[in-house]
């Protein structure tokens, strides 16, 4: 093992040696935080999308996807087609009554805590479709944490909505962080 007074030696670049750093007691090098602010970092920079693309949204999403815009710069690059190993939907597109049920179903089976992105002005206010079987905003089943308007929305909007989401999910701004806030709240 070696002398027990000498300090440890890590390899470096084959047979060179370099001193491993003896950190002290009361060194700047500790770090301290509560749970709530490391998880919320971890995941903020681990989204998950889960794609629910019915319409011309769908397309700009799978552009959104790729290399150019580089999704995966900001955590978010692992698509789930399974509502259980997701945590952020991504709405795009019109939502009629009769698909309602299917993306509530969808939002249930998803992980806690699970996010949502509105994307498009179908998903946000049922756009230019003011009939009675198009669903006039999602946010009328699910709870919506960033709209991003348009017809269709850039894959830049789009990119800005993930960006807007990690900073609420940093400050607790989320539906399901205030939520879990006052629930809190209530049971103290």
């Amino acid at each position: 093992m070696g002398d027990p007074g000498k300090t440890p030696t890590l390899p470096v670049q084959g047979n060179a040696s370099a001193r491993a750093p003896h950190l002290k007691d009361g060194d700047p090098a500790f770090l301290t935080t509560r749970m709530d602010a490391l998880l919320d970092a971890a995941r903020k920079n681990s989204l998950w999308p889960f794609p629910f693309g019915t319409a011309c949204c769908a397309i700009e999403f799978m552009s959104f996807m790729m290399s150019h815009y580089d999704i995966s710069r900001f955590g978010a690059e692992v698509v789930r087609f399974s509502p259980r190993q997701s945590d952020l939907l991504i709405v795009a597109g019109t939502v009629t009554d009769k698909m309602a049920p299917v993306m509530v179903r969808i939002y249930e089976q998803m992980a806690e805590p699970k996010y949502v992105i509105s994307m498009g002005v179908c998903a946000c206010t049922g756009g230019f479709y003011r009939a009675y079987h198009v669903v006039q905003g999602i946010d009328e089943f699910i709870p919506v944490d960033v709209y991003v308007p348009g017809c269709p929305p850039t894959p830049e909007a789009l990119l800005q909505g993930v960006v807007k989401l990690q900073e609420m999910i940093a400050r607790g701004e989320t539906h399901y962080q205030r939520a879990l806030a006052a629930a809190r709240a209530a049971g103290r």
